[in-house]
């Protein structure tokens, strides 16, 4: 797969400027870590937090390029706007990461991963990425770690944004927005929308795939929530996304309608001083229509989702008790000998903030209706040497179920003595991670260092390249790596740098993990002169294979963005981005093999 990123997208904002802040946190509370409210110094895990003015000034034009800049996160993509598209958190496999909007699970059940192609930035407020095991908080899949998207919100006076912008290939972009709060209600209203030409997926000279594959979205999203009386508040949420995209089909026409939606119904009581419950009710959807050489299909999933968390203050830490249920539901052209399944979990997490003492716990146990029952444990300790520096460590345990795909999906013959079909028997995928931390923290300067291995056990893989192929848990795959992140502020510059060095592969074979390098890192370093801002950016990334033998390699690269950002005045500023200076060729994919798991 070439790839060449778009270049140049310039528009016009009516929003505040975003220019330099007083320190490097633009949201100094993270939720994800712990799914109660913590002070980013506080939190025990590996977290980032980018905020809304991080998005503004990044030079990269969708959420997946985004993610591509922070620690301990690699992303593949088939192709340019609206292309499938996964995130590897460190190391770990595309499908061992749990991506919430809202606190609502999003995602495909019978592929296992999120269309992070159909989020555009556009809707998000803020992104918390929690690296490390976390399925004792949320669950299966979480042996990578958590992303969570928070969709824009309303707070303080009501108040009207809107942008639009014009780019290379044809690129359209607009959004518009309204939110705020009146009284004792609050409100957002967001939508946003992206129409390009694209680039093609696929280097070819002649026939229908040397044309471009063209992507257009339509996304919004919205909240409303009132507060009832002190300490009770009710509300709800939705986020839907509409995505059409070209591809490159074997020199056939080919085309995907892509779908994303989540709603959801909460209510927040504080019954007493010492205790606060969260009860929501949702579900998500991810719908997928495909044309191609192959024919027309068609795929859904629908997960129902209820929790119920009830935080309780104590005289020493705050003690988190919670009920999940997770419903899934798969439909569509594929004839799955089972079409549905549920998970039932329960879950208790301790978190203590003492002087210099910092301890959190957490157990969680789940009760599935495929493979039964499932214990996953968290432990993790942080001391205060001084004011500024601090030393943590933290081990865990995860698990990730198998897809409706590796289950069941049906037999099919390919002819020539070729089949294929799922496997009933599977197991569960675990790991058992060990992680240190040391990080330097003075409000204007934030230096971490991290380092972790992970053993995952039961790997799961979805074919072995035999005649008669089927899904199975093989071996163990050991990812050990080191994590190095560092943000500041020198009088009018801005820095942000990461680096990330690891090994990520299986014991059996001693062969690095499928599309998974050994180096890669960012640096964005940005400028403001007065009312303008320039910002620019670099991202590297080492050699990866595309298959699991670590015969077809995929070069490695590196990329530069430029920013700039002209504030006219409190409401209006003027934005350009110029994503790949260069016109680097580079691939995060190829087709070079018939089987890359």
């Amino acid at each position: 797969m070439n790839k060449t990123a778009i270049a140049s997208l310039l528009g016009l904002l009516f929003s505040p400027g975003i220019f330099a802040a007083d320190s490097i946190y633009s949201d100094n509370v993270v939720v994800t870590a712990s799914r109660i409210p913590q002070s980013r110094e506080n939190v025990l895990a590996d977290v980032t937090v980018i905020g809304r003015q991080a998005i503004e000034r990044a030079g990269q034009s969708s959420l997946a390029e985004l993610l591509s800049t922070q620690p301990g996160i690699e992303i593949e993509s088939n192709g340019g706007p609206g292309a499938t598209t996964n995130v590897h958190l460190r190391g770990t496999s595309s499908q061992a990461v749990v991506v919430l909007i809202d606190g609502m699970r999003v995602g495909s059940a019978t592929v296992g991963t999120t269309a992070l192609n159909q989020i555009m930035p556009e809707q998000i407020e803020r992104i918390e990425i929690v690296r490390g095991p976390a399925s004792s908080l949320y669950g299966s899949d979480a042996i990578g770690g958590v992303i969570q998207i928070f969709t824009r919100h309303g707070e303080g006076k009501p108040r009207f944004i809107a942008s639009a912008g014009v780019g290379s290939y044809n690129t359209r972009q607009a959004a518009a927005g309204i939110s705020g709060a009146v009284e004792d209600t609050h409100f957002a209203l967001n939508v946003s929308s992206l129409d390009t030409d694209g680039i093609s997926s696929i280097k070819a000279r002649t026939g229908r795939d040397r044309d471009n594959d063209s992507y257009r979205n339509l996304s919004f999203s919205g909240s409303l929530s009132h507060t009832i009386a002190k300490g009770h508040e009710i509300g709800v949420q939705l986020f839907t996304s509409d995505g059409h995209a070209d591809f490159d089909g074997n020199n056939f026409p080919a085309n995907q309608d892509m779908q994303q939606q989540s709603f959801a119904i909460y209510s927040h009581n504080q019954f007493a001083n010492n205790w606060l419950s969260h009860l929501k009710a949702g579900e998500s959807m991810d719908d997928l229509h495909s044309v191609g050489s192959f024919g027309v299909s068609s795929l859904r999933t629908k997960q129902r989702q209820y929790s119920w968390q009830n935080d309780l203050t104590l005289p020493l830490g705050t003690l988190t008790l919670a009920y999940d249920r997770l419903e899934e539901r798969v439909s569509g052209d594929t004839d799955y000998s089972k079409k549905d399944r549920s998970n039932n979990g329960v879950l208790a997490s301790y978190v203590l903030e003492q002087g210099s003492h910092a301890f959190k716990a957490s157990l969680r146990r789940d009760d599935n209706s495929q493979f039964g029952k499932h214990n996953t444990g968290n432990i993790g300790y942080g001391y205060r040497l001084n004011e500024f520096w601090r030393v943590s460590g933290n081990y865990g345990t995860a698990y990730r179920a198998p897809t409706f795909n590796d289950l069941y999906w049906p037999f099919q013959d390919f002819g020539f003595g070729f089949t294929y079909q799922g496997n009933p028997n599977l197991k569960p995928e675990t790991s058992r991670n060990k992680e240190v931390s040391v990080v330097y923290d003075q409000g204007h300067h934030r230096m971490s260092a991290t380092a972790y291995r992970n053993e995952v056990s039961n790997l799961l893989v979805c074919c072995q390249g035999l005649p008669q192929d089927f899904p199975v848990n093989v071996g163990s795959a050991t990812i050990q790596g080191l994590t190095l992140a560092y943000e500041g502020w020198f009088a009018n510059y801005h820095l942000r740098s990461s680096a990330d060095f690891q090994s990520p592969k299986n014991d059996d074979t001693d062969k690095l993990l499928v599309r998974r390098a050994r180096q890669h890192g960012s640096v964005w370093l940005g400028q403001t002169w007065g009312k303008l801002e320039i910002g620019s950016e670099m991202i590297a990334s080492g050699q990866r294979f595309n298959d699991a033998d670590n015969v077809f390699k995929l070069n490695g690269y590196t990329l530069f963005n430029l920013t700039a950002q002209y504030k006219i005045d409190d409401d209006w500023s003027i934005n350009a981005r110029l994503n790949n200076l260069f016109d680097r060729d580079y691939a995060l994919a190829t087709t070079a093999t018939a089987f890359s798991p």
